[in-house]
C-alpha cells in the first residue's frame, strides 16, 4: 500500500481493518510476554483478549476482505458498495466486545466467574453491547450475500480497473474475464 494508488472501497478497508487488528492483538499480547506482568494478569481478562483480537476479529477481516474482493468474479454479480461498508463499520464497532477486556483484566477482574463485580459492570456492559452489535453485523453479512447473488448488479470483466504489465515495463490492461465470456486460446 505504501507506493500505490489507494482507493478506499470495501476490501481494501477490510484489509486495513485486518493489519489494525492484528496489531494490536499483536502487541497487546506482547506485554504478555514479560514473565512479570503474566504472573500478576494471568487469572484477569487481559489474558484471553490478545488471543480473542487476533483469532476473532482479524481473522474475520481477512475472510470479509477476500469475499468482497473476488465475489464479483466469482458468481458473475457485484455488491452494493453502500452495504459492503455498512457491513464494515458496523463490525468494526462491535470491537468493543473484546477492547474492554484490557481495561477490565488490568483493573484486576478474574476469568471464569459468576458474577459480575459492581465496579466492573460498566465496561461488561460495553462489551456486551458489542456482542450484540456483533451478531447484528454477522445478520446484515448473510443479507449482503443474498442480496448480491440474487439482486446484484452484473459484474464487470475487470471489477477493480486492475492493470498488467508487459516485460518492457509498459501497462496494459489485463484481460479478465467472467466465466461467462472464457477466452479462446489460439
Amino acid at each position: 500500500m505504501w507506493g500505490g494508488s489507494i482507493r478506499f472501497e470495501t476490501p481494501m478497508l477490510w484489509a486495513i481493518g485486518f493489519i489494525f487488528l492484528f496489531t494490536v492483538g499483536g502487541v497487546t499480547g506482547v506485554v504478555l510476554a514479560n514473565a512479570g506482568v503474566d504472573m500478576a494478569l494471568h487469572n484477569t481478562l487481559l489474558r484471553p483478549s490478545p488471543t480473542s483480537i487476533t483469532c476473532c476479529r482479524s481473522a474475520p477481516c481477512s475472510r470479509c476482505s477476500r469475499f468482497y474482493y473476488w465475489i464479483g468474479k466469482m458468481s458473475g454479480r457485484q455488491y452494493n458498495e453502500t452495504f459492503g461498508k455498512w457491513h464494515f463499520w458496523t463490525r468494526s464497532s462491535a470491537s468493543t466486545d473484546f477492547f474492554p477486556m484490557h481495561f477490565l483484566g488490568l483493573a484486576g477482574m478474574p476469568r471464569r466467574i459468576a458474577s459480575i463485580p459492581t465496579p466492573s459492570a460498566g465496561w461488561n456492559m460495553v462489551a456486551s453491547i458489542g456482542a450484540f452489535i456483533s451478531y447484528g453485523s454477522s445478520l446484515f453479512f448473510v443479507f449482503v450475500v443474498f442480496h448480491t447473488l440474487l439482486k446484484g448488479r452484473k459484474a464487470e470483466s475487470n471489477p477493480w480497473a486492475t492493470a498488467r504489465r508487459r516485460s518492457n515495463g509498459s501497462s496494459l490492461a489485463a484481460p479478465f474475464h467472467t466465466y461467462e465470456e472464457l477466452p479462446i486460446i489460439k
